[in-house]
């Protein structure tokens, strides 16, 4: 069975109707990933509207009217940094092709042109009409089977795969930040603002204060929980070169696994360095010029 899944992604490499995003049902590619899920489209709004409010507070509450002018600089700086970077960081996961299997390619002509030697075995996904390459799993809210699905993130609004990991790491790695630095800053606020009047410490009266401040420590003790738990789980996932649905399933490998440095390397790309770091990595301004005429041009944006 490895061979012949070998030789499905050499064939998906010289076909461009059998590469991901590529469907053989329509005969074309797909200019943009995006998945029409309400839930999914809900809730990566909330995850926008809450970094937003976290941007408010910091600034607008806590930096803004302090009297230190160096600290508000440095820390507004700081977070807001990190705040574009996770939002960045949200939409390339989002609008990424997590690695699609193409939908409709289990054809006769298709088959016939794998040339599989008596004894080979590949699977056949029958509710996307697709074949399933080594490690690709069907998700049914996508309706694709994804190359190394590691699960189904409504956040992001998409599944976490084999083309956009980096990005849901990166995802997590920086509202994990951005929800620590917003606890800290609001700890030194209370304390600072214990010592003074309430109404010296903030533009808003003491009880709008207290209540904003409130709400984003609670935002931040869940986020910071939430993202810190599951970037610790797909870097442990990653260096073992295993994914959360293989290791639920108790899947046993029958690929050459890629461990620890070398699996990062696979995910993130070439040695380490600050570019493993930055969600705008691959990102071009042609290809958003493009994709942008695509969409004024009424193409399709659901899976």
């Amino acid at each position: 069975m490895q061979s012949s899944n070998h030789r499905l992604r050499d064939m998906e490499q010289h076909h461009p109707l059998l590469s991901a995003g590529a469907d053989v049902e329509t005969g074309r590619n797909r200019t943009m990933w995006f998945i029409q899920d309400s839930c999914g489209m809900v809730c990566a709004g909330m995850t926008w509207f809450l970094v937003l409010y976290a941007e408010f507070v910091v600034n607008f509450v806590m930096l803004l009217p302090g009297k230190n002018f160096w600290y508000s600089l440095l820390n507004g700086a700081t977070f807001n940094s990190l705040a574009v970077l996770a939002l960045a960081s949200h939409l390339r996961t989002m609008l990424t092709d997590p690695g699609a299997v193409p939908k409709g390619n289990a054809t006769k002509e298709y088959m016939e042109s794998l040339q599989l030697k008596p004894g080979e075995v590949i699977y056949k996904c029958p509710k996307c009409c697709s074949i399933k390459p080594e490690r690709a799993h069907h998700c049914s809210i996508c309706k694709r089977c994804i190359r190394k699905m590691d699960h189904h993130c409504p956040w992001v609004n998409n599944c976490v795969g084999e083309k956009n990991q980096r990005f849901f790491v990166l995802f997590t790695m920086y509202i994990a930040l951005i929800s620590a630095h917003a606890l800290g800053l609001s700890g030194m606020h209370f304390f600072t603002c214990i010592k003074v009047q309430w109404n010296e410490c903030s533009d808003f009266s003491p009880g709008v204060s207290v209540l904003l401040l409130i709400f984003l420590c609670l935002e931040a003790i869940l986020f910071l929980t939430f993202t810190a738990v599951m970037f610790g789980t797909q870097l442990h996932s990653i260096c073992n070169d295993e994914t959360e649905i293989e290791r639920l399933k108790n899947e046993k490998p029958m690929w050459e696994r890629r461990m620890r440095w070398d699996g990062m390397r696979a995910v993130f790309g070439g040695s380490p360095s600050l570019q493993w770091c930055n969600p705008f990595t691959g990102l071009r301004l042609r290809r958003l010029l493009l994709l942008t005429h695509a969409r004024r041009g009424g193409s399709e944006f659901s899976v």
